[in-house]
């Protein structure tokens, strides 16, 4: 009895750490040990296997926040790749063929409602784990040591950089007009989906417009 009631409480802690610091497990040493650990513990209730099937729905929720994040990861790595020849492809296409915001979403509502997805699907991405990287990272700088164990996992990164490129996407809009006239237009329109932003809730994106 206090053998099964021992099991349950570390099941409720390796249960708890596989969904708050998934990528403690991400090595093959990590999940053979939790492997090993949890084999051990669905020893201790084999008549009703109970154990067994919330160690095996740990442990497939587990691989599938690491397979989530994982693509994640990849399709992030692709966006991070400098584009060297962006100018030249501009200057090569049509004037005709460069679209404006204002051709593409002329509703500040509108624009404002897609940033702010964008802003909740980068900060979904967000875990415990990217901000205990921060306090590592900050701990090697005090202690002057060099933390190679931490995993970098590039989630806050990826937020901070969508904010600079949100920045100079409007500089890049208003700037791009030759008009003064348009130009007033892009700015003031520009002002609208800021305000929106804001009625929505949407701070980041309103700063980085701003």
């Amino acid at each position: 009895a206090k053998l099964k009631s021992f099991a349950a409480k570390i099941i409720q802690l390796l249960k708890e750490w596989t969904e708050t610091f998934p990528y403690d497990f991400q090595d093959e040493k990590s999940m053979k040990e939790l492997k090993e650990i949890a084999h051990r513990i669905t020893q201790c209730d084999e008549e009703n296997g109970t154990v067994k099937k919330i160690i095996s729905q740990m442990t497939q929720n587990l691989l599938m926040a690491l397979s989530t994040r994982s693509q994640y990861q990849e399709i992030r790595e692709k966006f991070r790749q400098p584009v060297t020849d962006k100018g030249t492809i501009l200057k090569t296409k049509p004037q005709s063929t460069q679209k404006d915001i204002l051709s593409v979403c002329c509703d500040p509502l509108i624009l404002a409602q897609q940033l702010t997805y964008i802003e909740l699907e980068r900060v979904s991405n967000i875990y415990p784990e990217d901000l205990m990287q921060i306090v590592n990272h900050m701990d090697s700088l005090d202690n002057h040591k060099c933390r190679v164990d931490v995993a970098k996992t590039y989630n806050l990164e990826a937020y901070d950089n969508w904010f600079n490129c949100l920045s100079m996407l409007v500089a890049t809009e208003i700037c791009r007009v030759v008009k003064k006239k348009q130009r007033t237009r892009v700015v003031e329109f520009f002002i609208d989906v800021a305000r929106e932003c804001f009625n929505i809730g949407n701070f980041n994106s309103m700063m980085a417009i701003i």
